[in-house]
């Protein structure tokens, strides 16, 4: 059992009823939520010292927070996520946020690239924090590959797909390469590309060149192997990554410690050093998941909160993500669905394209 349901099924009414309304009153206001404020919102007559009291050990759990002299208290990260957990009251997409998600999808004319930017940055608008996009790799089956020339230390390894989609790669080539060795490495790997997409072929590449050593000569072998290796971090380029509405993130900032580490995390981001770790966010299964604050390393000097769910494309087959970093105060009732909402018309979007 996870330690914020544990500590929840050790709170009797009263104090789980104090703990949800200390939350949620932080979510909305930002300030930290005092006991003469609770009395008046609380179910059953109490007073403010009882109040007090339940703070109090709701602090001791190390639940709640009392950030200044004062006897307001806002949620620890533990308490935000037992709240995430347990507690939180997720509503559905309001129509106009609905309108709004809804019309960047009009244009039918758009390349997926182009209508993807304009989600991130409709998504960035409505929940008034940064969005984050990562858009699908390019999967279709493969009709040509070709290795060109350009210099005795330059090749160009040349990729065509069958939706016409055509990639180009320079590389450096093994030493002692020559014009037959080079149309030896492509008709092999044309021979066993037919039909599969990229990542099949990287898949079974080594098992095949074992299987059929005597097909190729060892020129063309390394050929093969270094012209598919410029292919290998073709999931962090840098376009596959599309963020949008930073400042958001800085206009709420009041400190200017809080300004920098926002800064250093959107220059991670730039520098795609975490991408890999992103993407771990969503492999790990559908839906919608929140990561607050050090619960994940890439947003834990920001102090930021993450909601994300990845996109799939037709074959149930995840091929990327969207999501929403905000303070830890964020609105999650609100940006849980409008996430899922987003993430799902996405994936569609992309099935119907043919892109996935």
């Amino acid at each position: 059992m996870p330690q914020g349901s544990k500590l929840l099924a050790d709170l009797n009414d009263r104090s789980k009823e104090v703990f949800r309304r200390v939350v949620e009153g932080y979510l909305t206001s930002g300030d930290p939520v005092g006991s003469r404020t609770l009395t008046r919102s609380m179910t059953e007559k109490v007073s403010a010292a009882t109040i007090r009291n339940v703070m109090q050990d709701l602090e001791f759990m190390g639940l709640l927070d009392s950030p200044h002299v004062s006897a307001g208290r806002i949620p620890t990260q533990l308490g935000l996520r037992m709240f995430v957990d347990s507690l939180l009251e997720v509503g559905s997409v309001s129509t106009e946020d609905r309108e709004r998600i809804d019309s960047t999808f009009g244009a039918t004319d758009q390349d997926v690239s182009s209508l993807l930017d304009q989600v991130g940055a409709a998504l960035s608008g409505i929940t008034r924090g940064a969005s984050l996009v990562l858009a699908p790799k390019h999967e279709a089956p493969i009709r040509h590959i070709e290795f060109v020339s350009l210099a005795p230390d330059r090749a160009l390894v040349v990729l065509v797909t069958a939706d016409g989609h055509v990639e180009n790669r320079v590389f450096t080539p093994p030493p002692g390469q020559t014009p037959s060795s080079m149309r030896e490495a492509a008709n092999f790997l044309n021979a066993l590309a037919e039909g599969k997409t990229l990542s099949d072929l990287r898949r079974s590449i080594s098992h095949e060149i074992t299987r059929r050593r005597q097909e190729i000569d060892s020129l063309a072998h390394s050929l093969v192997e270094s012209g598919l290796a410029v292919w290998e971090n073709a999931g962090e380029r840098s376009e596959r990554l599309i963020v949008r509405g930073r400042s958001n993130l800085l206009d709420s900032a009041t400190e200017i410690g809080e300004i920098d580490r926002i800064r250093s995390l959107f220059d991670d981001l730039e520098r795609k050093r975490d991408i890999a770790e992103f993407l771990e966010l969503t492999e790990t299964g559908d839906g919608v998941r929140i990561f607050i604050g050090s619960e994940n390393k890439l947003f834990s000097l920001s102090g930021s909160s993450l909601v994300v769910s990845p996109y799939m494309n037709a074959d149930r087959k995840i091929i990327g993500a969207i999501g929403v970093i905000g303070p830890t105060r964020l609105n999650y009732g609100r940006i849980v669905p409008i996430v899922d909402y987003t993430a799902q018309l996405v994936g569609r979007m992309v099935s119907e394209r043919g892109k996935g």
